[in-house]
């Protein structure tokens, strides 16, 4: 679609240097957008396999949980957890993937895992214990790497939308406005070429 502007050499000037910055950007945006679309497509792998491993653990550690339970009580197994010892505090902070900014994960930790003695217990909710130690660190992973994800993928629909802007409407605007401008001002100056022969004509006759 031509854009209504006026038919001269600054219009023209001002639509060439638009059209050049239109065509770097275009090609920043593809190479931006195919960057992010390689890093998703590793970090949903990753994704996968973590969950998978996640899920496992977890039932694995919910499975100890349940055998401890039928072993010693479900009444026993709440008064050894009542008081925890060991503290998590949990930090978000962000980091800059393609200019995409994603969380980042870090914990203090403090205290110990199991906050009771071994005499009551059974060996079934240390082990629990012990696993579920170790699967927040994963959980924490996980968590990062699925939010950078959808963030991610909300980066890739954003920038496709802006490039197929530019490709298919702002460009081809500009190319065919800057087509229009030249054949207008090639009209003129053929019009005041043909307008100056006459005056020269003119002139000679008398």
């Amino acid at each position: 679609m031509i854009q209504n502007i006026n038919a001269t050499r600054m219009e023209l000037l001002r639509l060439k240097k638009r059209l050049q910055l239109a065509v770097r950007g275009h090609k920043l945006l593809k190479d931006k957008r195919d960057e992010l679309m390689r890093m998703l497509l590793e970090i949903i792998d990753e994704v996968k396999e973590l969950r998978l491993l996640v899920e496992k653990e977890f039932r694995s550690i919910l499975e100890k949980f349940v055998l401890a339970k039928a072993r010693i009580g479900p009444y026993q197994v709440e008064q050894e957890l009542l008081m925890p010892s060991k503290k998590i505090s949990v930090m978000a902070g962000q980091k800059n993937m393609m200019s995409v900014r994603v969380p980042q994960f870090k914990r203090e930790v403090s205290g110990d895992i199991i906050p009771f003695g071994y005499l009551n217990t059974s060996g079934d909710i240390d082990i629990a214990l012990d696993r579920f130690d170790k699967f927040i660190e994963k959980l924490l992973i996980l968590a990062e790497k699925e939010k950078a994800v959808q963030l991610m993928a909300t980066e890739i629909e954003e920038t496709r939308r802006r490039v197929n802007a530019l490709e298919y409407k702002l460009i081809p605007n500009l190319q065919e406005t800057i087509k229009f401008i030249t054949v207008k001002l090639d009209e003129n100056e053929r019009s005041t070429t043909v307008r100056l022969m006459k005056v020269k004509d003119i002139v000679r006759s008398h």
